[in-house]
């Protein structure tokens, strides 16, 4: 039997599931372009009926063969990775170089200050990212939907995450799209897909065949998962489920964005560089000048390493991670999730945003706060 492929981009390619199990099944190689393709096509190509739908046995296996319709959750670190990302401060690094020199000194207590700072800041940021994924698995149980297919000639209403390529979709007015479809029939169908390409007016959708070519915001014989029916009734075939679809290749993209430093931590960093070499500084002059006194080298050594660490501001750590999670519970009051704490930082430094488009940040709704009336004020 010739398998299923789905290709990067998010249409099943390569060659297509053969039913019949004799290896002679339309396969496609390549991608092939399900917009560009009549909609007699892409039947065939899928293996489906444009009228009844998937089989019920079909069904099972094209699932146990793609998976479930949803996007692939990021690899979350272990208890102990995330613990150990809550040391990756320079203040925190220099901390620590205290407490050990203040052990080989012989002053436990000041030691165990040390640590205990650090303990109670790693503390803070570790319970903070873990609600925070804890909030995120929540809302993800939360926005869960419902699709109407025909399976085997019936009509059903079953979760999104259940959808198969060649599955057939009903849609109407107020449907969220649950994967990426190619219509096969519609009636004043319009779609607002703002979540995947900005435009803010929704989109009239037809079933013409359109150039291999085409961008995706110009496909209008196709619907993309994330995107919301305002208007009418259609039909489409499923062509790509889960992280295969256009809203999958955005999330595998973001994926793949690598973190940067935030300006808080850029600073803290300066900071700490410069008042760990101010310390040294003042340690080694401090030793100097009491051997060109005739102190002893090793009390003027002790002396020296009791005023470095002396110089070490503790505090400015858990000050600093305390300040952020204060941030972060007045964003929850505001339902906004902050997984890790300098994100609040990020965001209050920032002064210009530029867009192009204003529903990305807005509601994408026009909206009269105020109005006024010659007789009264409204």
């Amino acid at each position: 039997m010739a398998t299923a492929r789905p290709s990067r981009n998010g249409h099943a390619n390569a060659r297509q599931p053969d039913p019949t199990g004799s290896g002679n099944g339309p396969g496609y190689t390549g991608d092939p372009a399900h917009h560009g393709l009549p909609v007699h096509q892409v039947v065939l190509l899928l293996e489906t009926d444009a009228v009844k739908g998937l089989a019920q046995k079909e069904v099972a296996r094209r699932r146990a063969q793609f998976g479930a319709n949803e996007l692939p959750r990021a690899r979350r670190g272990s208890i102990l990775r995330k613990l150990g990302r809550q040391f990756n401060n320079p203040l925190v690094y220099v901390l620590l170089a205290a407490a050990a020199v203040t052990v080989f000194l012989g002053e436990f207590l000041d030691s165990a200050v040390i640590l205990a700072v650090v303990l109670v800041n790693t503390l803070i940021g570790f319970i903070q990212e873990v609600r925070a994924e804890a909030a995120l698995d929540a809302l993800h149980s939360l926005v869960r939907t419902h699709a109407a297919v025909m399976r085997g000639g019936e009509r059903q209403h079953i979760p999104s995450e259940d959808l198969v390529p060649g599955d057939l979709v009903l849609l109407e007015a107020g449907d969220k799209v649950p994967a990426d479809l190619r219509l096969v029939r519609l009636s004043g169908l319009r779609v607002d897909e703002s979540a995947l390409t900005g435009e803010s007016d929704p989109v009239a959708k037809d079933e013409v065949v359109l150039p291999r070519l085409t961008p995706v915001v110009d496909r209008r014989n196709m619907l993309y998962s994330g995107t919301l029916v305002t208007g009418g009734t259609g039909a489409g075939i499923v062509v790509a489920t889960g992280g295969e679809t256009e809203l999958g290749e955005i999330h595998r993209l973001m994926g793949a964005v690598r973190p940067v430093s935030t300006p808080l931590t850029r600073k803290l960093a300066q900071f700490s560089t410069t008042l760990t070499v101010a310390i040294l500084g003042l340690a080694a002059v401090a030793f100097l000048a009491g051997l060109a006194h005739g102190d002893q080298p090793g009390q003027m050594f002790t002396a020296a390493v009791a005023l470095a660490v002396g110089a070490i501001p503790e505090g400015l750590p858990a000050a600093v991670t305390v300040t952020l999670a204060i941030g972060v519970r007045r964003m929850a009051r505001r339902r906004a999730v902050v997984r890790r704490l300098p994100v609040v930082e990020t965001l209050g430094s920032t002064t210009v945003i530029c867009s192009d488009k204003t529903g990305t940040f807005t509601e994408n709704q026009m909206t009269g706060p105020r109005g006024l009336d010659p007789g009264r004020h409204l």
